[in-house]
């Protein structure tokens, strides 16, 4: 046997060696790929998402911890009726004070007497002091009464400035009740008096809107939201 049979024997032996191998090692990756194929298909056949099912899980335990709000109708009632008190507090503050007024009004000028004071002796002492509490910065002035029952109304609010408009109007009522109670129009420092009531409510309004308004341009705490 020549040296050349032998080398071609040898290399032929390799050869057959080096295909069985690849052929080996070929087989092995086309089942690693069924079987990845095939566990991939299966998954994805099962409708198993496990991103999909971690957000649902997330949602519902969200849904579980979320708090739920409920009235409460006892304090419900409660803080109506303290409104309401309140409300009806400064009609008979507002009342008095206008009825007064209008009372001192009528001694110190001796105007309406007759309607009112069938029986009344004034005396000279009596009328002056009328006269002193209806001067503008007297007791029953103009200034010192609107102020006093805007006073009260601000502080019958409870310092909410959204109860302040209840407040309006809890003095427009008392304002009327004590026209009725007069039996015709009040005196002229009355009307001033309301005039005057109303700016001032006005007044507050416009301030407290200015104010909501430069909260929200810098971005701080809006006074009226709180």
């Amino acid at each position: 046997m020549s040296v050349n049979g032998i080398t071609n024997n040898v290399a032929g032996s390799y050869v057959y060696t080096n295909n069985e191998q690849v052929a080996t090692t070929s087989s092995a990756a086309e089942v690693s790929s069924t079987e990845s194929v095939s566990k991939v298909s299966t998954a994805a056949s099962s409708g198993v998402i496990y991103e999909h099912d971690t957000d649902t899980e997330a949602a519902t335990q969200a849904n579980a911890n979320k708090k739920v709000y409920k009235q409460d109708p006892q304090l419900i009632s409660k803080l109506k009726a303290d409104a309401e008190a309140r409300t009806a507090q400064l009609e008979n503050i507002v009342n008095q004070l206008i009825s007064g007024q209008g009372k001192s009004f009528s001694i110190a000028t001796g105007s309406n007497l007759k309607d009112f004071f069938e029986n009344l002796t004034v005396d000279p002492a009596t009328k002056a002091q009328a006269q002193k509490d209806i001067a503008e910065d007297g007791y029953y002035g103009v200034k010192q009464t609107s102020e006093r029952i805007f006073d009260f109304a601000k502080a019958l609010s409870g310092g909410d400035p959204d109860k302040m408009e209840d407040m309006r109007k809890a003095f427009e009522k008392g304002f009327k009740q004590a026209t009725d109670a007069w039996g015709s129009e009040l005196p002229d420092i009355s009307k001033k008096t309301y005039e005057a009531v109303q700016s001032l409510f006005d007044k507050y309004r416009n301030e407290q809107e200015e104010a909501a308004k430069t909260a929200a341009a810098s971005g701080a705490v809006d006074p009226l939201a709180q």
